[in-house]
């Protein structure tokens, strides 16, 4: 089995990477070969797997064409313009979201012309496909009313999987990933980042800044979580899914407060007090469109599962990313 991931350099992508390396299969399918693609080429693991690395811009014509020309089995397409950027910059996030999905799917489709192909697709979607009016608990068929420009990209690609799987073009399945929390590295350009930002700089000596209220609730899964989601979903049957090819992934409810408490039980109040409040308008605007719970049963139905509490969220972080230990304040 080939297994193409695109948006490999990520921290996603990374994650994802090793997990498969480390798997040897997906199910119960053997993997032959990995090939990684992002914009800048990812870093290729030593492995008796054999993998390759590209560096490549799926929003460019031709890009897309090159990747597939193997006719890879599995296509993760992880590669996104986060949230915060593609809000700031229409041209480019519409580009890279929408163009280089589309471009994806063609590719896939024209690769089929002249000899069957069906490659599985695992999309990453996103919560932000959904806004308001909000429900207490947002189910898998509500109607997309996206607040943002990357909420409305994310929308329109779900449309494209699901048509390009009904005509049998591609085998999709999109996964609306929560907000992944605790990120490891640096933070990115995503609204949604303080929201690692305020657990995984305390838990490292270091300031934190909240830029907008303790009170605000939102939908989270740990990266361990993450990944489980995109094994699953590259070796799930799909059938039941029907023609709503995409899923909601389980995730845990939280407001913020209830994260700076689960971060002072493992850092203590030395920890939280890294912690600086400093209020930003435009940030607090994009969050306070985003839904803050879910009806995950879809999913949670065909066996996805994620963290019961922000407990479980920041103690993932801590074994996976502190090596267990939490640096000194």
């Amino acid at each position: 089995m080939h297994i193409l991931i695109i948006g490999a350099a990520g921290m996603v992508g990374r994650k994802l990477t090793m997990a498969l390396l480390s798997a040897g299969a997906v199910g119960a399918d053997p993997i032959d070969k990995i090939t990684l693609a992002d914009v800048v080429a990812p870093d290729t693991p030593v492995s008796a797997i054999p993998c390759n690395s590209h560096a490549t811009d799926l929003s460019v014509p031709g890009a897309a064409a090159k990747l597939v020309a193997d006719r890879p089995d599995v296509v993760f397409h992880l590669a996104a313009i986060v949230s915060g950027e593609a809000e700031a910059d229409f041209e480019k996030g519409y580009a890279i979201n929408l163009d280089g999905t589309r471009f994806l799917l063609e590719a896939i489709r024209q690769q089929g012309m002249n000899e069957p192909y069906c490659p599985r697709l695992v999309f990453t979607s996103s919560i932000a496909v959904f806004g308001e009016p909000l429900p207490p608990a947002i189910p898998d068929d509500m109607a997309h009313t996206p607040l943002t420009s990357y909420g409305t990209q994310k929308a329109i690609c779900e449309l494209l999987l699901a048509d390009y799987s009904r005509r049998g073009f591609v085998d999709g399945i999109g996964i609306r990933l929560p907000t992944i929390a605790v990120r490891p590295g640096k933070p990115n350009k995503a609204a949604s980042g303080f929201f690692s930002g305020i657990i995984r700089e305390p838990l490292n000596g270091m300031e934190a800044v909240l830029p907008v209220d303790e009170s605000v609730r939102h939908w989270f899964a740990s990266p361990r979580a993450a990944i489980g989601f995109l094994l699953q979903a590259a070796a799930l049957d799909t059938a039941p899914l029907g023609q709503r090819r995409t899923l909601t992934m389980p995730g845990l409810s939280a407001t913020i407060a209830e994260e700076i408490a689960a971060l002072e039980r493992f850092g203590g109040v030395a920890a939280t007090r890294l912690i600086r409040r400093e209020p930003d308008e435009t940030i607090a605007r994009i969050v306070a469109g985003w839904p803050q719970n879910f009806d995950a049963r879809r999913a949670l139905d065909l066996g996805f599962v994620a963290e019961a509490s922000f407990d479980d969220i920041v103690r993932a972080h801590i074994e996976d990313e502190l090596g267990g230990r939490v640096a000194p304040t």
